[in-house]
């Protein structure tokens, strides 16, 4: 497995359209939820993409404080159906948490989760701030993840 960072402006064509045709294939399709996926966030944020060769198999966005949230924040994780249960969510995850406690020096990271997802990020050290919301018509939970967390 393979994993490239990198800002918008600096996505080739090919991984933008590659990045844009995985979220689409599980957010839109396999989800069957229709919402706006070209938010207008992604061109602030930094793209954490993993291939298998030279195919996209996971994903995820990350982006700056102040920007969606007050803290940093990932979001827009997904792994191909292939590549499921194998530890590859969790590898994306801990990656991008890495880099932004690394690269920002920030203390805490939120997230918007669908409920669903709950014990996984949980298993991660994520912690529930949060009601349950609905966003684009799936619950949801506010989580984050502080540091001294992050290092045990």
């Amino acid at each position: 497995m393979q994993y490239k960072f990198k800002p918008f402006k600096e996505l080739s064509l090919i991984e933008l359209y590659k990045i844009l045709q995985l979220r689409a294939e599980i957010f839109v399709v396999e989800q069957n939820c229709v919402y706006n996926d070209l938010d207008s966030n992604d061109e602030q944020a930094y793209h954490l993409m993993a291939f298998n060769n030279n195919d996209m198999v996971g994903y995820a966005r990350i982006l700056p404080p102040g920007s969606r949230f007050k803290e940093a924040s990932i979001g827009r994780l997904v792994v191909h159906k292939d590549f499921r249960f194998k530890g590859l969510a969790r590898q994306l995850m801990t990656t991008a948490a890495d880099w932004v406690f690394e690269q920002w020096e920030v203390k805490c990271i939120q997230i918007s989760a669908q409920k669903y997802l709950k014990a996984f990020y949980g298993s991660l050290g994520y912690q529930i701030i949060s009601d349950e919301y609905l966003e684009d018509g799936i619950p949801h939970l506010k989580m984050e993840l502080q540091i001294d967390r992050a290092e045990q």
